[in-house]
């Protein structure tokens, strides 16, 4: 296959979900959406579509192909050590009240959405099923460690662990991961209208949550985006997906299963962490520009990666 083939599907994969958030802010800045329906629809995603495409994308999968043990050990392990390589320099190289914040913001990607999507859009039906299951192991991952280290640089701050693990507890997208593996595992059959209308209803969920990332976008953001922003922002677009790609070529995982790990741990990182430090009086528009940063940038250096490693043959 010729480079201008390869960069023409590479495109195919990933300018269908940046174009959505590029709709996003183009309807915000039109007053077509506001913080309210941003509000609102997020919730329905969360809530409601989400855990409805997660459902019927493993119910409907043959588990036997979505469900690997060997890349969903070394997705959780890369994740936790990635937390602790950034916790480690953010020692070296950021001031103690930033630290938490850019920790966070290095390593904590928006896989449930920008992931997800692009999964499906490179891999089909097994990006969808094998990525939700990843989905549901790395938001456990991520609340927890995203915990830690926020409070530890907010000293004033308590960790409510008995709130915590009822959110972890709670978490609709975990409850819909561990519900349907269980069922697809015990070869119930579900009856056709429930698969019909999850679909139905989970068709709203990527085009509804990526309009929504624009509509949130502070593009504003990107003028303070300076210093630590930007190292935390490099560290989560290039070099913690490029060392993750390393690890896992180097254990032989297969191409499929390379592409899904590069494309989560390329992701951008995801809005609930300016969520979280807003609600433990953190740095939050560190934390924004952070957002901002990450998610303008994820374009150019996802649809590269992609482009550079499915010309190589590695994805």
């Amino acid at each position: 296959m010729s480079l201008t083939a390869i960069f023409v599907q590479t495109l195919d994969i990933t300018l269908p979900v940046f174009a959505l958030v590029f709709v996003g802010i183009a309807m915000r800045r039109a007053g077509w959406i506001d913080d309210r329906f941003v509000s609102a629809a997020s919730k329905i995603v969360f809530k409601g579509s989400m855990p409805a495409l997660i459902f019927v994308s493993i119910v409907g999968a043959d588990l036997g192909e979505a469900l690997r043990p060997g890349m969903i050990v070394y997705f959780g392990a890369a994740t936790v050590v990635s937390f602790f390589v950034m916790w480690g320099w953010a020692l070296a190289r950021v001031a103690h009240a930033q630290r938490g914040v850019y920790v966070q913001g290095a390593f904590r990607g928006n896989c449930g959405i920008m992931g997800l999507a692009l999964a499906q859009n490179m891999y089909g039906d097994f990006g969808l099923s094998a990525g939700s299951i990843l989905v549901g192991e790395v938001i456990l991952i991520y609340n927890v460690l995203s915990v830690i280290v926020l409070t530890w640089y907010q000293p004033d701050q308590d960790a409510d662990w008995r709130s915590i693990t009822r959110g972890v507890v709670t978490n609709p997208l975990i409850i819909a991961t561990l519900v349907s593996i269980a069922i697809a595992a015990s070869g119930i059959p579900m009856p056709k209208w429930v698969m019909t209308s999850g679909e139905y209803f989970a068709q709203l969920t990527l085009p509804l949550a990526l309009i929504c990332i624009g509509g949130a976008l502070s593009v504003r953001a990107l003028y303070d985006a300076r210093g630590v922003a930007v190292s935390a922002s490099i560290a989560k677009m290039l070099v913690l997906p490029t060392a993750a790609l390393l690890g896992g070529w180097w254990l032989g995982f297969v191409p499929r299963e390379l592409g899904l790990m590069f494309l989560y741990f390329a992701c951008p990182t995801a809005a609930s962490s300016f969520i979280m430090v807003e609600a433990m009086g953190g740095d939050a528009r560190l934390a924004a520009n952070i957002v901002a940063l990450t998610t303008l940038a994820a374009s150019v250096t996802m649809s590269l990666g992609v482009f550079v490693l499915r010309a190589a043959g590695v994805i």
